[in-house]
Order: C-alpha cells, then structure tokens, then sequence
C-alpha cells in the first residue's frame, strides 16, 4: 500500500443527537464511508494523520474550543473500519501513531476531515 491523502467533505459529528437534526451524525458517517470506500485497503501498520474541518456551529458558546476530538475520531474510525481497514487483522488497531487536530472552518460548505494515511514497518 502507498502512502495517500484526501479530503472528506461533510459536516463532522461525533456522537449521536437527540434534537435538531438527528440524522446528520448517520449521514456523517455515510459520507466517510461513500468517499473512502474507492481506497486501497490498508494490510499493515500505518500513521494516521486527520484534521476535522469544523464549521462554526461546532463552537457554540458553551464550546468555546469546538467539538470532542476523541467523539469525532470514534465516528470517524468506526466508518473507516468499513473501508480502508476492511480487510485488516484487527480493523482501525493497525493504526500504531496518529496525529489528530481540528480547526474552524468559515462555513458548512468548507467542513470535512483531511485524512492521510502513511503505512510504516514495525518488524
């Protein structure tokens, strides 16, 4: 597998609502799955690098510093593991590093998550 990029356009979630739109976090995740499903398929150990793109209703005022990285990431390697580590002994445990940020976005249409895979040896 060759090291890869790519920008995931969506509006993230992490968990689930329980009021407003309750469907956006399923349809988050139908995104992730749609736009990773045509990658190749990680078989080994790998670096994963993401950034989630936030609009700015994911800073209430109440949030001041944005929504929970580790509630994004769990919604966001559970879709993963549905793709890219589909065929992986062990699914989203291949990934033996990562680096995980997010940062605010202008508006919905700019929201996502860039997502870079890196595959590394651990023999």
């Amino acid at each position: 597998m060759k090291h890869f990029h790519l920008e995931i356009n969506g509006i993230p979630y992490g968990k689930d609502k329980n009021r407003g739109k309750i469907n956006a976090p399923a349809e988050w995740t139908r995104e992730i799955i749609r736009q990773t499903e045509y990658l190749p398929k990680v078989k080994n150990a790998c670096i994963m690098k993401v950034t989630f793109l936030l609009p700015p209703d994911k800073y209430p005022r109440n949030l001041p510093f944005g929504s929970d990285l580790d509630n994004l990431l769990k919604r966001f390697l559970d879709a993963l593991n549905n793709t890219i580590f589909s065929n992986t002994n062990g699914k989203d445990s291949c990934v033996v590093s990562m680096c995980v940020s997010k940062t605010k976005v202008d508006s919905n249409k700019q929201a996502g998550a860039l997502l870079e895979i890196i595959p590394v040896s651990v023999d």
